[in-house]
């Protein structure tokens, strides 16, 4: 369907929790048909044989790359991470598509404040940090991204968008649509999406985070349950 918004969320069993709390608040704000796809590393034994190091914290740190593929590059694709909760119509986002880049981001300009996140996992710094945890992918301009690519190439060449070969290709999408919980300074309006980054209230070690109580009701929502107020 022409009109229909495809978004990929990654999947980790460690924060399954958040990957249905987040689709829940994707389709309830949408305005528009949403297709849902989680990205789950074992569905893709055939094709994608990448071994999990100790730098990748989720199991979707590199197959988000995968995106184009799945949709045999054609069209458009939303990638997000899980750790994330939308406060708005996921159709304002796709409606900045813009034909001259093979990519869409928002481009943060920050070194994470930790050396560890969730789980006590390694919080990797380098150039473009977060870049990859939103994007919206031309897919017809990421043949690149062949699994035979995304299986071998580094961390750094597939986060830092080297395979496009130039920065050019890579469009800015708006902060407020990739908040970091944690790493940017407080706000007092509601962002359109907001990351969790360092650890979502699904951690009892940051049940209290920044926009804790959205994430909650949206819980909630899903439980048909009472929100919180």
């Amino acid at each position: 369907m022409a009109d229909t918004i495809k978004v990929f969320i990654g999947y980790d069993e460690n924060e399954t929790v958040a990957f249905h709390v987040l689709a829940h608040s994707i389709m309830r704000h949408a305005s528009k048909p949403v297709e849902i796809v989680p990205v789950i590393k074992s569905h893709m034994s055939a094709f994608y044989t990448r071994e999990r190091s100790g730098l990748e914290s989720t199991d979707f740190s590199f197959t988000r790359f995968l995106a184009p593929y799945l949709c045999d590059y054609k069209g458009w694709a939303v990638f997000t991470d899980c750790d994330m909760l939308v406060t708005a119509d996921i159709a304002e986002l796709w409606a900045l598509r813009d034909e001259k880049y093979a990519v869409m981001c928002a481009k943060h300009d920050y070194q994470p404040v930790g050396d560890t996140k969730f789980l006590g996992q390694v919080q990797t710094k380098y150039e473009k940090k977060n870049w990859s945890s939103v994007m919206m992918f031309n897919n017809a301009r990421c043949t690149a991204l062949t699994p035979e690519a995304v299986s071998t190439e580094t961390g750094l060449f597939l986060h830092q968008f080297k395979w496009l070969g130039n920065d050019d290709l890579i469009g800015s999408l708006p902060l407020s649509w990739n908040y970091l919980v944690g790493e940017h300074q407080p706000t007092s309006s509601t962002p359109e999406l907001i990351h969790y980054t360092l650890g979502g209230p699904y951690f009892e070690k940051y049940r209290d985070c920044e926009f804790a109580d959205l994430w909650r009701a949206e819980l909630a929502r899903l439980n048909f349950a009472t929100p919180d107020k």
